[in-house]
């Protein structure tokens, strides 16, 4: 593969752990997040800032970016998990702006609105997609536990939950904590990978971005969240080239709204794709495709 492949490839793996992150709190937890670029901006800066200053390796630097964000979140989180709805939503919103704005207004520290440059190297492709494929494995082990099933009953029915004696509050706090943890790491990657930070890299347009393909691959489906990231996060670039090229932007955001039109509990809803589930495809299409070749030849013959 040439370096544009990999480049597009690492950071698809990069947003793809921010996604998972959004999953497990609007997925399979039921609260819509509009501002979680803000975690994300957090964990990059923080990684970035101290592998600079204090000369210290970009793995703990990744490691401190997580801690800050999940920190962070847990303390925003605590009073704004109490609002519903819309509500939520907006404070999500405002929060992920503030912590953007925030950075623009410490130059002295962030770079300001000119970015931080010559940051460590400590992200390449095959870091980046180990460590995908160990999220995958913890988040889906966490989601067949019994605090992944509390998680999901909340999203279905919150009065429900809290009657058979679940802790609405902490299961959404856990959420929260977990949500933003993978936005740090995703974000001490994005640093450490892209060694340039801009604080537009994290606006408010890569907050919906996030969500969006969350919706997309179906709120409540693990492999929905992968699949999608693999499908949206590189469309943008697929379309860059050709004649298409102007019209990228155009074609991307159609093909949004046509899955959400006629597939609007996302590509997967809330199922998961297990290799049982390939298996039972790849017989069903051999059998189908024998069936029709007996057919054809039973015709022949008469």
């Amino acid at each position: 593969m040439n370096n544009y492949v990999i480049g597009v490839l690492s950071l698809t793996g990069i947003y793809m752990i921010a996604i998972l992150g959004v999953s497990i709190l609007t997925g399979f937890t039921g609260l819509f997040s509009m501002g979680h670029a803000g975690f994300m901006a957090i964990g990059a800066y923080v990684s970035a800032l101290v592998t600079k200053s204090f000369g210290i390796s970009p793995f703990f630097g990744v490691f401190l970016g997580m801690l800050a964000a999940t920190a962070v979140g847990l303390a925003i989180g605590y009073p704004t998990l109490k609002l519903k709805g819309d509500y939520f939503v907006i404070a999500t919103l405002g929060i992920g702006e503030v912590v953007r704005l925030i950075i623009e207004n410490l130059p002295s520290v962030t770079g300001g609105a000119r970015g931080m440059a010559d940051i460590p190297r400590g992200s390449s492709f095959s870091v980046v997609w180990v460590t995908v494929i160990v999220l995958v494995m913890l988040l889906r082990n966490f989601l067949y536990s019994k605090h992944g099933r509390n998680c999901i009953a909340v999203r279905e029915e919150e009065l429900a939950a809290s009657a058979i004696g679940i802790n609405v509050a902490n299961y959404k706090l856990l959420a929260m904590g977990i949500s933003c943890a993978l936005c740090g790491i995703s974000g001490g990657l994005l640093a450490h990978y892209m060694r340039y930070l801009n604080p537009s890299m994290f606006s408010m347009a890569k907050s919906n971005e996030l969500a969006m393909t969350v919706i997309l691959g179906g709120c409540g489906s693990l492999t929905g969240t992968v699949i999608a990231s693999l499908i949206l996060v590189p469309l943008p670039e697929i379309l860059r080239f050709g004649s298409v090229q102007e019209w990228r932007m155009v074609f991307y955001g159609l093909l949004v709204t046509l899955v959400i039109i006629f597939k609007p509990s996302g590509l997967l809803g809330n199922r998961e794709f297990s290799l049982a589930d390939l298996k039972n495809v790849l017989f069903r299409t051999a059998q189908r495709f024998l069936g029709e070749m007996l057919k054809g030849g039973k015709r022949k013959n008469v």
